[in-house]
């Protein structure tokens, strides 16, 4: 097995376990905290109006039902998601909310996607985990139309993410040590370097590549963050493989380490992000 097959099996795995089952069960508060960025690029779906928009790594379908709506009539909106629970809950949504939404769950690297059949691809946050990048972004260059465009968040590094670090860092002098992060491994933070994100989408065969830093404020209630802070993330994975007496104090040190971001009953923090573009031409003809 090659080690981007082992990377696409790592998480398979991971996004149809534990961690898909976590943003199903925290839809309602990932939602919450992620909708200016939902807004965000419904809002450049507006430069494709009545189009057809490809959404990669769509979870549980917030942003997907975002930019359908944005569309307007004739327009539909595609998420792609490797996570089965996570596609089926945004297929319930999308049916109640009588959105013109639909959803695949599909591996983006490999997936036989119609050629030239959306004129954008657009992810929040969902791009960073292909373990060959070039061939995933190649293979979504093949769906979209001559002229076509491209939007994508990511997140930028860790030095100016600490919000996205904390757990990780208040868990760490309990545990085992840890490798260090491998930069241009899969993961959260993969995209950090926008040279290297530059140098894979050419390499992939996009063209006119724009890339901006752009900087959101999140908000979450003292009760939510709680439950945020021992559900999503890398935490996750590790504390059902503690003992009780240990797990605990993990769990209390990792609630102290985001004291820095309470106030007065909220949490506040900063998401510094990429925002990735090429952007669409008009359709001629």
């Amino acid at each position: 097995m090659t080690d981007a097959e082992t990377v696409r099996a790592e998480q398979q795995a991971l996004w149809n376990g534990i961690a898909g089952q976590a943003w199903v069960d925290e839809q309602a508060l990932l939602d919450r905290l992620f909708a200016p960025f939902a807004a965000l690029l419904a809002e450049a779906a507006h430069e494709v109006h009545g189009g057809r928009v490809l959404d990669v790594g769509c979870g549980t379908g917030a942003t997907t039902l975002a930019i359908a709506a944005a569309l307007g009539p004739g327009g539909e909106c595609v998420g792609a998601d490797i996570s089965g629970p996570m596609i089926d809950l945004a297929r319930a949504r999308a049916e109640r909310a009588g959105v013109a939404a639909a959803f695949v769950q599909a591996d983006v690297e490999s997936h036989d996607f119609a050629r030239a059949s959306f004129d954008l691809v657009i992810s929040r946050f969902g791009v960073m985990f292909f373990g060959d990048p070039v061939r995933a972004f190649a293979n979504l260059r093949r769906a979209v139309r001559d002229g076509g465009g491209l939007v994508l968040l990511a997140w930028r590094g860790t030095d100016e993410n600490g919000f996205m670090t904390a757990a990780e860092r208040a868990a760490a002098p309990l545990l085992p040590p840890q490798p260090p992060r491998d930069p241009g491994a899969p993961g959260q933070f993969a995209f950090a370097d926008p040279d290297r994100v530059r140098a894979i989408l050419t390499a992939a065969g996009w063209t006119g590549v724009e890339i901006e830093p752009v900087d959101v404020d999140c908000t979450m209630s003292d009760a939510e963050l709680d439950n945020y802070a021992v559900r999503l993330g890398s935490l996750a994975r590790v504390l059902p493989t503690l003992d009780e007496a240990l797990r605990a104090r993990v769990v209390a040190a990792v609630r102290a380490g985001f004291n820095p971001y309470r106030h007065d009953g909220q949490v506040r923090f900063t998401a510094a992000c990429w925002l990735i573009r090429v952007r669409p031409a008009r359709p001629t003809g």
